[in-house]
């Protein structure tokens, strides 16, 4: 593709897209576990520009009582932008799209920890977006997922995701700031349970024909299962470390 100097563009000549990554290539994914002494679990993940911290403390007792569940614990998500974490900075009170954000990820979350095994309990997941480039909610839910894992809780898996979508009239994987922007841009944000497939969140902003949702689902899958190997990886070498093991 030729663009002139003031065109808005999508795809080079040679297809590589504005950051100069290729159609189906991820940014740069930096995982880390541990990082907060005082919680019982905690996280810490760079994707591109994004950067999230995540704490998790519980299970303990649910207050207010009479919100408590005596058959399971209840996960409560609490994802908040901080106020610099945007170009223009942010109200510090939580708006209607971190209240609904919390919503769907703590749900998400729930289909992955073993709740049953602490009835009348919260489990609190404290996430915080330091820097933001489009996909926050995903880079959330991945270090959440890292963190409940490095507090030892039981787990049926780990929760990955990744955004996928549309942008210059191709399907590609992990938008940025300016392909959420076009015109004909599609965000489809996609987290799953590795192990069984189950997809446990899935929001779409914007159109895309059935065979094109197919194709954004078949490369959200399969970058989920290499996202998934990076969060065993940190896992085990984390605790490989804390016991004096090899790290290989």
């Amino acid at each position: 593709m030729t663009q002139s100097k003031d065109e808005e563009w999508y795809f080079d000549s040679k297809g590589k897209r504005f950051d100069g990554r290729n159609q189906f290539e991820t940014r740069p994914i930096k995982l880390k576990v541990g990082v907060i002494d005082r919680a019982d679990g905690s996280s810490y993940v760079e994707w591109g520009q994004n950067k999230a911290i995540a704490a998790v403390y519980g299970p303990r007792e649910m207050l207010p009582k009479h919100m408590a569940d005596a058959n399971k614990a209840t996960i409560r998500y609490f994802y908040r932008m901080a106020p610099f974490s945007v170009p223009d900075r942010k109200n510090p009170k939580p708006g209607r799209r971190e209240i609904e954000i919390s919503k769907v990820s703590g749900e998400a979350l729930s289909r992955a920890v073993d709740l049953e095994q602490f009835p009348n309990t919260a489990i609190d997941v404290f996430v915080t977006i330091l820097d933001s480039n489009a996909g926050t909610r995903i880079t959330g839910l991945l270090a959440a997922s890292l963190a409940l894992a490095d507090a030892g809780l039981p787990m049926k898996d780990l929760v990955a995701g990744i955004s996928v979508g549309k942008a210059g009239g191709k399907i590609i994987c992990d938008l940025s700031k300016h392909e959420e922007d076009a015109p004909d841009a599609v965000d489809l944000p996609i987290a799953i349970l590795p192990n069984t497939d189950e997809v446990v969140l899935m929001q779409m902003d914007g159109p895309l024909t059935e065979k094109e949702f197919y194709e954004a689902l078949d490369l959200a899958r399969k970058n989920c299962q290499e996202i998934k190997e990076m969060q065993v990886k940190v896992l085990k070498e984390k605790y490989s470390e804390d016991f004096g093991g090899d790290k290989k």
